[in-house]
């Protein structure tokens, strides 16, 4: 049996590019970006999506695979994938930038922990508010979501055919600076209680000068970050899915399309 060279590099390039995009997402996506997961198994993944999706993605209008137009349609590829699991990204380091705030102010920042998906220091709140948003990442399918979200870019944006705009670069920038706001919008709570909080300590200064605030106030104030902790942990949830939900909503926007 005979196989002509245009059906090989048909095959291989209707592999390789949507392979490379899945694997920019995967890059960036929540969970599975993360460095303790082996990069074995990441590709093993990537494959598998690859094969599954492969039939009902439109035939790759490149005739040659081996040249320099279908390098750089790679890298297009791997940005495309890239800056989708990059929102998702951005919803989880929102939580982890509210822990912090959090833990700056109650006097937790002390105590940090190695971030396994960042790989750098982080204080233990923010870890904590990290691994809470994972669980709830998994536990409302965002992975369904970002896997449904790569495969309707492919209609939206084909291989070989159409590509970013100015202005969806810079939708993604503007939503990444939305982090910040998020994050204050989570701290609010705990900020404004243990603003209360030193307001008292100040009171007691100016009626008990010989107390040592400094000494008691500190431990005092991280009790009293616990407690706020755990009283607004009931809201984690409802802050999440809000999150989320913009987070989706600017993907079905980026993509210009809406997912059944």
């Amino acid at each position: 049996m005979e196989v002509a060279l245009t059906t090989i590099n048909q095959y291989l390039a209707d592999l390789l590019l949507p392979f490379m995009r899945i694997s920019g997402l995967f890059a960036a996506m929540v969970g599975i970006s993360a460095k303790t997961l082996p990069n074995n198994v990441r590709v093993l993944l990537t494959l598998f999506l690859t094969v599954l999706i492969m039939p009902v993605i439109n035939p790759v209008p490149i005739p040659e695979v081996f040249t320099v137009g279908t390098f750089v349609e790679i890298i297009k590829q791997l940005i495309i994938g890239v800056g989708i699991g990059f929102i998702s990204s951005i919803v989880l380091n929102t939580f982890v930038l509210a822990g912090q705030i959090v833990a700056m102010q109650t006097g937790l920042g002390f105590a940090s922990i190695v971030d396994p998906i960042n790989g750098i220091n982080v204080p233990a709140v923010g870890q904590f508010y990290l691994i809470l948003a994972t669980l709830l990442f998994w536990a409302l399918d965002g992975h369904l979501a970002m896997i449904r979200m790569i495969v309707l870019s492919f209609d939206a944006l084909p291989i070989g055919e159409q590509w970013w705009t100015a202005e969806q670069f810079k939708a993604i920038a503007h939503f990444a600076g939305w982090m910040f706001v998020a994050a204050v919008t989570i701290s609010l709570a705990p900020i404004v209680s243990l603003l209360i909080v030193n307001l008292a300590f100040g009171v007691m200064t100016k009626a008990a000068p010989q107390l040592n605030i400094f000494s008691i106030g500190f431990s005092i104030a991280q009790i009293m970050g616990l407690v706020i902790i755990w009283i607004t942990m009931d809201n984690f949830t409802l802050h999440f899915e809000v999150e989320w939900d913009r987070a989706q909503q600017f993907m079905c926007q980026l993509l210009r399309v809406c997912p059944p």
